[in-house]
């Protein structure tokens, strides 16, 4: 069992959690090639390693979370609630979240 720790809710199974994505730079949308949309939109690093995504506490307090994890064992080493001095850098690449229908960064 994989345990995510909520920074509201505690330690949680990865079940009550949706995976939104690895975190990554987004483009300028105002010189961005279209391969640099493409690499950001559909190209996922996949490391064998340390690795920060964004998920989204479905099954508890509704939260997106920034969560650093081993790819390979699973383990966890920082979940943290997105603040607004990261959110200019931090943008989820996964599909939509959270009933998240504007495209909005997380």
């Amino acid at each position: 069992m994989i345990l995510l720790p909520c920074p509201h809710c505690g330690p949680r199974n990865v079940s009550e959690f949706h995976y939104v994505g690895e975190v990554s730079e987004r483009p300028d949308p105002t010189s961005a090639s279209k391969e640099e949309w493409r690499t950001f939109l559909y190209q996922r690093g996949n490391p064998a390693g340390w690795t920060t995504e964004t998920w989204f506490h479905r099954a508890g307090c509704r939260q997106h979370l920034i969560v650093e994890r081993h790819t390979v064992t699973n383990e966890v080493r920082d979940a943290r609630l997105p603040d607004a001095a990261h959110r200019e850098e931090e943008h989820a690449t996964g599909g939509a979240a959270a009933d998240d229908i504007w495209g909005g960064t997380f």
